[in-house]
């Protein structure tokens, strides 16, 4: 399970490390794709399959004759990149991603169970204050969905 917080610096070269804590579950290739809420979701090989699959499938398996089906699969795919782990640890962020998070000289790097989340460090702390002013509202909201 990936959970924790860390602030990481990224280098010259858009390589950011990822922590010592996520490497061993990484393995040595990863996918890092444009995520919700203005940050990069970042997958683990085998991850990733299990996500490809729930995006593509439907009842008819002609998920796309489903415009919106279409749309967002074309948002988390086609600009997925596969990526692997240096010998270090370290991981380069392609620039179009980099860029769209607004990324410069470090990146939040969010464990949430099954993926990374990768936030311009700025965002992440603004994320981080709207979610804690809600937290009890959430949890009382997903508490009532199970029952």
């Amino acid at each position: 399970m990936l959970i924790g917080e860390y602030i990481h610096t990224i280098d010259a070269k858009n390589r950011i490390s990822m922590p010592a804590k996520f490497r061993q579950e990484l393995g040595k290739k990863i996918i890092i794709t444009p995520g919700l809420d203005s940050c990069l979701f970042i997958f683990t090989a085998k991850e990733w399959g299990k996500v490809s699959k729930k995006l593509s499938d439907s009842a008819s398996d002609l998920s796309f004759l489903k415009a919106d089906q279409r749309s967002f699969n074309r948002y988390m795919f086609g600009r997925a990149a596969e990526v692997e782990i240096d010998s270090i640890g370290r991981i380069l962020i392609p620039e179009f991603l980099k860029e769209k998070i607004g990324l410069k000289d470090s990146a939040a790097v969010v464990g949430v169970e099954d993926r990374i989340e990768v936030w311009n460090e700025k965002a992440w702390r603004e994320q981080k204050k709207e979610v804690e002013k809600r937290a009890e509202q959430l949890a009382e909201k997903l508490g009532n969905e199970e029952k």
